[in-house]
């Protein structure tokens, strides 16, 4: 039988291999197991869902295993995104909450992810922690069940609903007035959680949209639910159809993650949009305090920052690490390149239904197009371009990697190395501005390749450079 793992965001699997019911109940007991050694089982926990498949029928599972144990069970009465799920763990002081999401992963994938009662994605202590306990108990009978209607009538499972709070919290952070003059917005919640999040909020207050891609849909189209420029052309086509569209704004399956269309079809990478965002919440909103960005995220946030005295986290891949900031109310905004940012004052997770609406305010309040925003501050701190590729290794290249990344080379592209930086992977700081980052997939033969520089062409030489690098 296969081991439980935990990666960023939880444990994920393959519907009917490895993500099945009996895993999920141990895993969960291990969760409750987890959540009463640590003391808070007083505090109950909440169970929640995204639009996948059989995604309720796996929340009702858990909730057997939790009541099972004692434990109070806030069960949600349809899919929710993830951010929202953050929200109601911090508005009713859980223990934390089990979310059956697998985010922007293909279909046929499911995810079980924890979140403690900080609200924010689990940290590596108590993921150690509920793998060991796991994978002790796998193969075995090993957890305790109550049938829910049982657990109702001992008051141990309560149905809830936590979108009218959280719609009201949103309330106190966007400028929904703002994003009222900008005109029609294009809405894609993409098959997903953003239902009834991403476009009640604009057409109860009479904002024109055009929705797309509004039912739930547990094949998303048959692409994966991340809104990526290749898994949206169809929203693209239609925004770029319409001359009426100002914006466009689409969240993935579980509504964590954020994608911009500009007025004219063009997709904005989430890179340039967090780097907007810092620049427009300090200069606009006069917000104060750091910047938090993963290591492979732009430094075009580096650069804004600099414009605005701001000072930058560099974290490790994965939002727990923001999230800890975010909680420690040390940063504005964080963000990493994969399309996940929150800000001061929200939670501690990432918040793709935020996220859009900030930016719908932000190009209302200012009155230009995405991309001529970008060009503004481009020629106030420098032009940047990043990409990054997958690389699939053989087996031989795999079994010589690690010795690879511990010799780094001495320059990259006819230029100096000037810095490594380790925290996550290795990331090659050149002479002239330019990077580069390697990160190995935990699960897969793949090596991340990341890369930043002032121009295309430059980019080009760098990425060709570090890919020659990982395959020679």
């Amino acid at each position: 039988m296969s081991r439980i793992t935990f990666g960023t965001s939880g444990w994920r699997g393959i519907l009917c291999e490895d993500f099945i019911f009996d895993n999920v109940k141990v895993v969960t007991q291990a969760i409750a197991d987890h959540i009463t050694d640590q003391g808070d089982r007083d505090k109950g926990i909440i169970v929640a869902y995204d639009s996948r498949f059989m995604g309720d029928r796996f929340a009702k599972e858990a909730a057997r295993v939790l009541t099972g144990s004692g434990i109070k069970t806030f069960l949600c009465n349809r899919d929710t995104p993830t951010p929202v799920v953050a929200f109601e763990i911090l508005r009713r002081k859980t223990a934390g909450a089990i979310n059956f999401t697998a985010s922007h992963n293909p279909p046929e994938y499911n995810g079980l992810k924890f979140s403690p009662a900080s609200g924010g994605p689990a940290l590596p202590e108590a993921t150690r922690d509920i793998e060991r306990r796991a994978n002790e108990m796998l193969g075995e009978f090993c957890y305790k069940e109550l049938e829910l209607d049982d657990a109702q009538r001992r008051g141990l499972l309560e149905e809830i609903d936590p979108r009218p709070a959280y719609l009201a919290d949103l309330e106190q952070k966007v400028d929904f007035a703002a994003i009222a003059r900008l005109g029609v917005l294009a809405v894609n919640p993409l098959y997903g959680t953003a239902r009834g999040y991403l476009d009640t909020p604009l057409t109860d207050r009479n904002i024109p949209i055009r929705l797309i891609n509004a039912h739930r849909d547990p094949y998303f189209g048959g692409f994966a639910p991340e809104p990526a420029e290749k898994n949206i052309q169809d929203f693209i086509t239609l925004v770029k159809g319409d001359p009426a569209i100002k914006l466009g704004i689409a969240t993935d399956g579980d509504a964590d993650r954020f994608g911009i269309v500009d007025e004219d079809g063009t997709y904005i990478e989430p890179n340039y949009v967090i780097a907007l965002l810092l620049d427009y919440l300090v200069r606009v909103r006069g917000m104060k305090g750091g910047v938090a960005r993963s290591v492979a995220t732009s430094h075009l946030i580096d650069a804004v920052a600099r414009k605005h005295g701001v000072e930058v986290y560099e974290t490790p891949v994965g939002f727990k690490y923001i999230g800890e900031l975010v909680t420690q109310d040390k940063i504005i905004i964080g963000g990493e390149e994969s399309a996940g940012l929150t800000i001061r004052g929200h939670v501690p997770e990432k918040d793709g239904i935020l996220a859009c609406f900030l930016v719908a305010e932000m190009v209302s309040h200012e009155g230009m197009s995405v991309r001529a925003l970008l060009e503004r501050l481009y020629s106030q701190v420098g032009r940047v371009v990043t990409k990054r590729e997958n690389i699939t290794l053989s087996p031989e290249l795999e079994d010589r990697f690690p010795d690879k990344m511990g010799a780094s080379p001495s320059e990259i592209a006819g230029t100096r190395v000037k810095d490594v930086v380790t925290i996550d992977g290795n990331k090659f700081l050149l002479d002239d501005g330019s990077w580069l980052l390697f990160r190995k997939s935990g699960t897969e033969p793949v090596v991340r390749l990341y890369g930043e520089a002032a121009s295309p062409e430059r980019l080009k030489e760098v990425m060709v450079a570090g890919k020659q690098y990982i395959l020679s």
